[in-house]
């Protein structure tokens, strides 16, 4: 393994906190582990399992849907989760991706109907496999195995019952690596109680602050109530951010936000939030946005149509700054 110092040439300083922040990887225990030895994670796993019928598992109102029995709801995905792809991942922060990668699964499906989505054949065409508890767990095990740092559950908000019931064959199994759980925050707060203790990393991706906007945008007007709650939520279960000696994230909450064209006012309250929450938040501010998915295909969407201006993302790093946040994520070479 490279040492210490050469690790941290690819994570922020931002990570360390001078310390405060620092827990020897010795130490860490994940999560579900502990949960998993105190007979909890079956029990869990069996809680969730009854959301699905009815299903309640997000705040979408599909109670009508029987996903047990192979019923699909706003989120397309039935009984099975569905599977895009699981691979080792060096595009993530660097808290996550370290030096051998974040290992990502990702879920097809998806609660929301982003206008702008960047992975709209997942999301929304909802296209991939079906995997069982046993085909999944064994994803999970193939990534550790492959030296991955973690394993990163993309788009999960759906199939949290599908994730539950996969963990403790994992563990059974070897499973030890952190757990991470990659969402648009727009998930069900009976879901996000029932990962408390299984989830070490929380990585809510906060995207919009005004109601209106997320009727347009994202297809659901209490997107921003949501999201406020179940990031609360996620906070108070998991805590700031904690990373070992070379930066790499063990526990904690990790926000993200891509600054949209046009809609800076909303990234500042959105920041605002975040430091309301507490200003040592680990926060990446994303300046990724480009036109995508509805956006190219109508005219309706006009005034995204453009990359997001550089002026855009500095003025809410800035704001960021202003309102006391400074575990910023950065790359380094920028």
């Amino acid at each position: 393994m490279a040492p210490p110092t050469a690790l941290r040439r690819q994570v922020p300083a931002s990570a360390h906190g001078g310390g405060r922040f620092v827990v020897p990887r010795a130490e860490f225990t994940p999560a579900y582990l502990r949960t998993h030895e105190q007979g909890l994670l079956e029990r869990k796993a069996e809680e969730a399992r009854a959301l699905l019928r009815p299903c309640r598992v997000c705040p979408r109102p599909c109670r009508d849907v029987d996903r047990l029995a192979g019923e699909v709801g706003a989120c397309r995905i039935g009984r099975w989760a569905r599977v895009a792809s699981a691979c080792v991942h060096h595009g993530e922060e660097e808290v996550l991706r370290g030096r051998h990668g974040s290992g990502t699964i990702f879920f097809s499906g998806c609660n929301l109907r982003c206008v702008f989505c960047q992975n709209a054949q997942i999301s929304q065409l909802a296209i991939g496999e079906d995997v069982t508890a046993t085909d999944l767990a064994g994803l999970m095990l193939d990534l550790q195995k492959r030296g991955c740092h973690n394993v990163n559950l993309v788009t999960p908000e759906h199939v949290v019952p599908q994730i539950l019931e996969a963990l403790p064959l994992a563990v059974d199994a070897g499973l030890r690596v952190p757990l991470v759980y990659n969402t648009s925050a727009y998930d069900g707060l009976g879901s996000v109680e029932l990962l408390d203790g299984v989830v070490d990393v929380y990585m809510p991706d906060f995207k919009l602050w005004e109601p209106a906007s997320c009727h347009r945008y994202l297809g659901v007007r209490d997107y921003p109530d949501v999201a406020r709650a179940v990031i609360t939520a996620m906070h108070a279960q998991v805590g700031d951010l904690m990373v070992d000696e070379d930066g790499l994230a063990l526990r904690g909450l990790l926000v993200r936000h891509l600054v949209m064209p046009g809609l800076v006012d909303e990234s500042r309250r959105i920041l605002e939030f975040l430091a309301l929450l507490s200003r040592d938040t680990y926060v990446n501010v994303m300046d990724q946005y480009r036109p995508a998915w509805r956006v190219v295909s109508t005219p309706r969407y006009a005034e995204l149509a453009r990359p997001v201006a550089g002026a855009e993302t500095a003025a809410a790093l800035a704001h960021a700054r202003a309102v006391g946040l400074w575990r910023l994520d950065a790359r380094w070479g920028r």
